[in-house]
């Protein structure tokens, strides 16, 4: 096999009936490994109103190893502080990704705070999956003449070992989507089919953030050293890219699952006009600056009734991966992701033997 291929699994979890904190849904979940070996997810559930919370669930297997149900756990962390908050009462903890930080041995987890000056990236630790201490949002260094804290942002997943940042230093690196004035969907659909990227705007952005392995309780100071990791260059990411599952290392390297946006050609029956599809990026081992192989097509797109039609139309976004070392296979892994904003999903990705030749890139930048 010499190309990426994703196989759906089915629905894995749908809102519970007469549930209020799932009355809109629940969907984009964190997967993760618990220290007993079990898999857990941690699940956007959608209140009225889209208040959003992040629970926690276990993955229930069936005989031949698939994912077949959940186990619901309770509220992992809920609206609570200033930058989660709106004095009108809105807000929400949305879309977590979770990572087991090896140098550390502590689970961290970063996630989308509602906060009265708009979507920013947030970070929780514990170190047994259900009980999590808030770190704050992340405050990240200016880039050349543009302040990064006063920038929109989503997306953000963390690499789980130690990555050496431009100069050489171990940090700890942050994948991330800042959402700079029009760069959402939404505006870059009213530009040309043929319009010129703003790479510098654009993208996804690695960042890093110097660790203290011995300092408990553990915080972050800010990141640096933004370097544009990647922009839009094929027909399904026209509009955007962003991140989607955090980053795992396989065989050829790093390996994440992104969502990238397309317009479609009908509208759906609602009037949207937007696709959310995923595609697959491989970065080197060595360090993730370089970029071996990235889809052409994407892996998986909106095709099931669950994924066409639901809170958002047309939409599959990536999460939670699962490596499946458990079966003794780690060439396998269980992708979870939304399905229309309103359940979530889980399809099988098999590690092709060698990475396809052909892969669409950007070229490089140089670090700032």
């Amino acid at each position: 096999m010499s190309e990426f291929k994703m196989r759906r699994l089915g629905v894995l979890m749908e809102p519970e009936p007469g549930n209020p904190q799932e009355a809109e849904g629940v969907l984009n979940p964190a997967a993760v490994r618990g220290r007993d070996g079990e898999l857990y997810l941690f699940p956007r559930l959608v209140g009225r109103g889209n208040y959003s919370r992040v629970g926690i669930a276990r993955v229930k297997f069936n005989g031949d190893g698939d994912p077949a149900g959940v186990e619901r756990l309770g509220i992992a962390l809920e609206p609570e502080t200033d930058y989660e908050t709106r004095p009108d009462g809105s807000g929400g903890c949305e879309d977590p990704r979770v990572t087991f930080i090896e140098p550390l041995q502590w689970y961290l987890m970063t996630y989308t705070a509602w906060s009265p000056r708009g979507p920013r990236i947030a970070l929780a630790v514990s170190e047994d999956l259900f009980h999590w201490k808030r770190l704050g949002l992340a405050t990240f260094a200016a880039r050349g003449d543009v302040d990064f804290s006063n920038v929109d942002d989503k997306d953000a997943s963390l690499f789980p070992a130690v990555i050496p940042d431009p100069n050489g230093e171990p940090e700890l690196a942050m994948l991330h989507r800042p959402l700079f004035p029009g760069t959402r969907p939404e505006e870059t659909a009213c530009s040309p089919a043929m319009r010129d990227v703003d790479v510098d705007r654009e993208s996804i952005w690695i960042s890093y953030c110097r660790m203290t392995l011995d300092h408990r309780p553990f915080r972050t100071g800010a990141f640096t050293f933004h370097h544009r990791l990647a922009a839009p260059v094929s027909g399904w990411e026209r509009l955007k890219i962003g991140g989607g599952t955090p980053p795992i290392m396989t065989r050829h390297g790093w390996l994440i699952v992104y969502h990238g946006v397309s317009e479609l050609e009908k509208p759906a029956a609602s009037g949207r006009k937007l696709c959310y599809a995923a595609g697959v990026m491989v970065f080197s081992k060595e360090h993730p600056l370089v970029v071996r192989y990235r889809s052409s097509d994407p892996v998986l797109s909106p095709e099931l009734p669950q994924e066409c039609d639901g809170a958002i139309a047309n939409v599959v976004f990536p999460t939670g991966i699962d490596r499946r070392d458990d079966l003794g296979l780690p060439d396998r892994f269980d992708v979870y992701y939304g399905m229309a904003d309103s359940r979530i999903g889980v399809a099988r990705l098999d590690l092709p033997d060698q990475l396809p030749r052909e892969g669409s890139a950007d070229p490089p930048e140089a670090t700032v």
